[in-house]
C-alpha cells in the first residue's frame, strides 16, 4: 500500500514513540509566533491579496479571489425585478439555515414573529453539520467568562472587537445549557457533569464534545427544533440580492430557484444573513473543509447593499486537514486528536511542535516544516506530517478511540488505515472566514439598518484567528442575538417603498473604476469542472 520512503517515516514515527509521548516541546514565544506567521502562514503573502477600488472598503487589501466577487456584476438587472407583489412578506427573514440561522430563526419565533428561512441547500447543509471538536463555555468552578476571553483575545493576535468578544464569551454557559435544554446529547461522566476538555490555545478544559461529531449533533436538535415550530423553510433556494427600502433599511431579498432559476421577492422587516464561510472558495488553492455551499455568499450580498466588512483578509487554516489518502484530502481531523494526546511528527520521527499552539501557528508550523526544512512526507498528493494517533490509547487507555472520536476512526478505516495503530497524514485545510460583516453587539450591521449577521459571516468577534470551540459557539451566542432583537426590531418597523437602487449604483461604481469582468456573484455553488457555474 505504501511506497519505500513513506514507509521507512511511519517505522520512523513508531521507534520513536516511546520517547515522544513524554517529550513536551516548548511553547513559542510572542516574538518567535510573529515571526514564524510572517515568513509562513497564507494570510502574509502580500502577491496573494488585491486592493478593493469600489464599495464600503474601498482601498482595503483582501484575497484575490474574494476580491474578484466582491466586485463582480449582479445576477439581476435591477429595473427587471418586479418589486410590487412579493412572493413571501415575512417579518424576519433568515437567509441561511445552519446553526446560526437556526438559533436565529427558533428565538425569533419565540419572540412571536413572522420568520422564514431561506436556504440554497438544505436546512443543517452548513459548517455547523462538520464541525468536530467541541464548544468552548467557561461553566467549570476553575473558569470563568474573564479567563475565556483572555484566551480569545490573545488567540486573536488582540484585534478582536471587545463588545462582541465580551458578549460570546459571557453569554457562553447559557448557550450551552440552552443547547442541552433543547436535547443535544454532550458527553458526561458517570456523575452526570460535562466532560470538557483542552483546546489549542486555551488555559482552561472548557471544550464541550458530543464525541467527535459534535456540529452535527448540534445541528440535528436545532433542525428539530425549527421544525417541530413548523417554521417555514425555503430549501434549494438563494438569495441573489438585498432589498432595501427607499429609506436604506434591508427590507427583504431576492430569491432564486436554484433549480429553475426562477426568480422571487421576500419582503421583510428585518433581515437576517447567516450564510457560513467561504473555504469553496479556494484561496490561494487550499483544499477545504467546508460543506458545498460555503462561497462568501453573504459578504457579497452584504458588501453590494452598502455594509462594511472587517477583517475580510484573515482566514483560518486549520493546521489538521486529512493530507492522505486523496478520497478525503482537506477534510477536517479535528483538533480534539491533539487534545486527547496525539502530538505532530515529521517525517524523521521528531515532534516539531507543541500540539495546542494555536491554530495560526499550528498550520504556520507545519507548512515551515514541509518547505523549508524539508521535513514533510510525500503523499503523492503534496506534503503531509504525521498526527501520531496510537499516543493516544497509549495515554489514555485502550478504547479511548472509539469512545472519543469514534467519527474519525471510521473515516480513515474506509481507506484500511486504523488510527489506532497507524498515525495518519496531516497539512493545513481551509478551514474558517475569521472575517466578514462588521456589526454591532446586537448582530445589526455597522451601517445598514435592519440588516443583521450571525455565525461565520460575522467578522471581529474572534479578531484576526480563532481557538477551537469558539465558532460553535458563536452560531448560538450571535445568532440567539439576532434572532431576538431583528424580531424587537420588526415590530416597530415600517417598510418603505422596495428598491434595489444599491444594485444599479453599485454597477455604476464598476463601470466607473474601468473593472472589467466577467463574473457574476454571490458564486452560489462551487465549479470543479471546465463547464461554467449556476
Amino acid at each position: 500500500m505504501y511506497s519505500e520512503k513513506f514507509t521507512e517515516s511511519i517505522k520512523a514515527v513508531e521507534a520513536a514513540r516511546e520517547n515522544n509521548i513524554t517529550l513536551e516541546p516548548a511553547r513559542m514565544t510572542a516574538q518567535q509566533k510573529e515571526d514564524l506567521l510572517k515568513a509562513y502562514h497564507p494570510d502574509y503573502k502580500e502577491d496573494e491579496f488585491e486592493e478593493l477600488k469600489i464599495g464600503p472598503n474601498k482601498g482595503e487589501k483582501v484575497p484575490r479571489e474574494l476580491a474578484a466577487t466582491l466586485q463582480a456584476h449582479s445576477r439581476i438587472k435591477a429595473d427587471e425585478i418586479d418589486l410590487s407583489n412579493p412572493a413571501y412578506d415575512v417579518d424576519v427573514l433568515i437567509i441561511g439555515g445552519g446553526g446560526a440561522g437556526s438559533s436565529a430563526a427558533i428565538e425569533a419565533h419565540e419572540a412571536g414573529a413572522k420568520v422564514m428561512i431561506v436556504t440554497k441547500l438544505r436546512i443543517g447543509d452548513a459548517n455547523t453539520m462538520m464541525a468536530e471538536g467541541g464548544i468552548q463555555a467557561a461553566d467549570k468552578e476553575n473558569d470563568s467568562p474573564a479567563i475565556h476571553f483572555v484566551d480569545a483575545f490573545g488567540g486573536g493576535h488582540f484585534a478582536a472587537k471587545r463588545e462582541l468578544l465580551s458578549k460570546l464569551v459571557c453569554d457562553a454557559p447559557d448557550a450551552i445549557l440552552w443547547l442541552s435544554e433543547l436535547g443535544v446529547e454532550f458527553d458526561k461522566d458517570a456523575e452526570g457533569r460535562m466532560i470538557t476538555t483542552h483546546g489549542g490555545g486555551t488555559s482552561r478544559k472548557r471544550m464541550h464534545a458530543a464525541k467527535d461529531y459534535s456540529g452535527a449533533e448540534i445541528m440535528r436538535t436545532l433542525r428539530d427544533e425549527v421544525l417541530n415550530r413548523d417554521i417555514p423553510v425555503v430549501d434549494f433556494t438563494s438569495a441573489i440580492e438585498l432589498i432595501l427600502d427607499e429609506n436604506g433599511k434591508a427590507a427583504g431579498a431576492v430569491l432564486m430557484n436554484m433549480e429553475t432559476k426562477e426568480l422571487m421577492v421576500a419582503k421583510a422587516k428585518t433581515v437576517i444573513i447567516a450564510t457560513g464561510g467561504a473555504g469553496r472558495m479556494h484561496y490561494q488553492g487550499f483544499p477545504t473543509s467546508n460543506h458545498y455551499g460555503a462561497t462568501a455568499d453573504g459578504l457579497v450580498l452584504g458588501y453590494r447593499a452598502g455594509a462594511k466588512l472587517l477583517y475580510a483578509d484573515t482566514l483560518q487554516y486549520h493546521p489538521t486537514g486529512a493530507a492522505y489518502p486523496e478520497q478525503i484530502f482537506g477534510a477536517l481531523v479535528t483538533e480534539k486528536v491533539r487534545s486527547l494526546g496525539a502530538k505532530l511528527v515529521n517525517a524523521k520521527g521528531e515532534v516539531f511542535m507543541h500540539p495546542l499552539e494555536t491554530r495560526d501557528v499550528a498550520a504556520a508550523s507545519i507548512i515551515r516544516e514541509c518547505n523549508d526544512r524539508h521535513n514533510g512526507v510525500e503523499t503523492g498528493n503534496g506534503l503531509g506530517v504525521w498526527l501520531d494517533t496510537p499516543m493516544i490509547e497509549k495515554i489514555g487507555g485502550e478504547g479511548t478511540i472509539e469512545a472519543r472520536i469514534p467519527a474519525m476512526m471510521r473515516m480513515f478505516a474506509k481507506y484500511g488505515i486504523d488510527i489506532r495503530k497507524e498515525p495518519i497524514l496531516v497539512y493545513p485545510t481551509l478551514h474558517y472566514q475569521n472575517g466578514g460583516l462588521d456589526i454591532t453587539a446586537d448582530g445589526m450591521t455597522t451601517n445598514v439598518e435592519n440588516l443583521y449577521v450571525a455565525g461565520e459571516a460575522v467578522g471581529g468577534i474572534h479578531g484576526r484567528n480563532r481557538l477551537m470551540g469558539n465558532s460553535l459557539l458563536d452560531i448560538i451566542v450571535f445568532g440567539r442575538s439576532a434572532g431576538k432583537n431583528a424580531a424587537a426590531k420588526s415590530k416597530e418597523t415600517t417598510v418603505g417603498k422596495l428598491t434595489l437602487d444599491h444594485v444599479a449604483a453599485f454597477e455604476n461604481e464598476i463601470a466607473e473604476a474601468h473593472i472589467e469582468t466577467d463574473m457574476v456573484s454571490p458564486k452560489l455553488l462551487p465549479n470543479y469542472t471546465k463547464q461554467n457555474n449556476i
